[in-house]
């Protein structure tokens, strides 16, 4: 194994005001215990309650989608890991970024809902989030990017923004980044 400069990656995050990141396999114990963490991070930080309750939201959903995700595609645990991180931006505002291991087609649609979704504004938004809790849900169909991302979109202050990075044999890996 290389050597790893620990105290390097520390001034890296603080200098992006890195308030947690996370790279691993993750359960649905760790989710809990990570976002007890970033909670209890944003209020020693002072955030406001409403900032706070909406980043952890966020956070939640993101990471429970890739969790579920990669459980329906019955990934290894290597190839259901997630990235998380969650910054502070100079500006005050907060940044939920997540990412993981995707199928091509997959992360291509999410893309491109993620781009329609960044075209609308809060109004419209708000409108289609009422329009998905009304409809029917079927147990059978697959829900990927429906009243959660909406959710995610109502709550981010600039539009969501996502990546798509190629990384062989039908995959790419898939970021997320939501600014609230």
């Amino acid at each position: 194994m290389s050597s790893i400069d620990l105290l390097s990656i520390r001034e890296q995050f603080n200098q992006n005001q890195i308030l947690l990141c996370f790279n691993g396999p993750i359960s649905r114990s760790l989710i809990e215990e990570i976002g007890k963490a970033l909670k209890n991070h944003l209020q020693a930080e002072q955030a406001l309650p409403t900032a706070a309750m909406d980043v952890f939201g966020v956070y939640i959903e993101l990471t429970q989608n890739i969790r579920h995700y990669a459980a329906h595609m019955a990934y290894s645990e290597a190839e259901g890991s997630a990235t998380v991180v969650v910054a502070r931006s100079d500006d005050g505002h907060y940044q939920v970024l997540a990412g993981n291991l995707v199928e091509l087609d997959d992360g291509r649609a999410l893309c491109r809902r993620i781009d329609e979704l960044s075209g609308m504004n809060k109004a419209e938004l708000k409108s289609a989030y009422k329009t998905q809790l009304r409809r029917p849900r079927d147990g059978n169909e697959r829900s990927g990017a429906g009243l959660g991302l909406l959710d995610v979109a109502r709550k981010s202050s600039r539009p969501m923004t996502a990546k798509l990075v190629e990384t062989g044999a039908g995959r790419g890996f898939l970021s997320l980044l939501a600014v609230i």
